[in-house]
Parts: C-alpha cells; sequence; structure tokens
C-alpha cells in the first residue's frame, strides 16, 4: 500500500483585513479553513497543480511564532513555532483520505536533519512532523506520534 503524504505549510503575511478571504485564509486569526483548492491562493480546481486533494476541505492552524518565523525568513531561532492542518477528503468529490498532521519548528531538524524527539520525522528542512494519522482505503495509519505531541513542549 502506498500512502500519499500530503501536508501544508501556512505561509501568513501579517493580517490587514479581518476575516476570511476568498481562497479560505483569515489571517488575523491564524486559520484556514475551505476547500484545499484555495491553500495555493489559485482558485483553479487543483492544489499546487494536482487535482486529487483540490476538493477535500482542510483546516489549517498556525501560531503567532509562525507568524514570525515567515516574517525573519525562520533566520533568528529557536521559534515555538506549530502548525496543525487537518484535511477531510470524505466529501463529494474528494479525495476519500482523512489526515491530521502536526508540525512544529525543530533544533535538531534545523541544524541536524534529525528531529529532537523520537518518532518524529523531518520536514521542509527545520520542521518536525509530530503526529501523521489518518485514513486511507478505509484502513486508520498511523505514520508518526511522537512523544510528546503537544506544542507546548518545543522547541
Amino acid at each position: 500500500m502506498t500512502v500519499f503524504l500530503f501536508v501544508t505549510v501556512a505561509n501568513a503575511a501579517q493580517p490587514t483585513e479581518k476575516g476570511f478571504n476568498e481562497f479560505g485564509y483569515n489571517y488575523s486569526a491564524r486559520l484556514f479553513s475551505g476547500s484545499a483548492d484555495g491553500v495555493d491562493k489559485m482558485l483553479d480546481d487543483k492544489v499546487w497543480g494536482s487535482s486529487t486533494y483540490a476538493k477535500d476541505h482542510l483546516v489549517m492552524k498556525w501560531n503567532a511564532e509562525w507568524d514570525r518565523g515567515n516574517a525573519e525568513g525562520w533566520e533568528k531561532p529557536p521559534y515555538a513555532a506549530w502548525e496543525n492542518n487537518e484535511w477531510n477528503g470524505a466529501v463529494p468529490g474528494g479525495s476519500g483520505e482523512v489526515w491530521h498532521y502536526k508540525i512544529v519548528w525543530d533544533q535538531g531538524c534545523a541544524t541536524k536533519g534529525v528531529p529532537s524527539t523520537e518518532g518524529a520525522y523531518c520536514i521542509w528542512g527545520q520542521f518536525a512532523t509530530i503526529m501523521d494519522q489518518g485514513t486511507a482505503g478505509g484502513e486508520h495509519i498511523w505514520l508518526t506520534h511522537a512523544n510528546p505531541t503537544g506544542y507546548g513542549s518545543y522547541p
């Protein structure tokens, strides 16, 4: 069985307006909620060029440290940054897959390419996925469950 790992990064600018924009972002609430099609800020029935997950519903949340890291180009660590991705493909026209990811900035990933905590894995260079679980093909799958999986334990 092949599982397609599909996570997205919150790349948020500082909010100038409140409420949701046409893509599904609410920057002042640090929240994305909508069709995954909008996460790449192009409403074209695709997510980064692929239509497979475009109709899935995505809820993405991130904290102020994530915004700080983006603003600084991630060049002034450490960061207590985290983001949460909840994909729901169990919707009409969706992929059928449901996934939940917890991602944190991690010193070990940033400096050595090795996560600081057992059970995590590095992604996008300096971040660790501390929880990755969901369903595909009717089967519940845990790909990682680091201990601890609480955001307050990092960096």
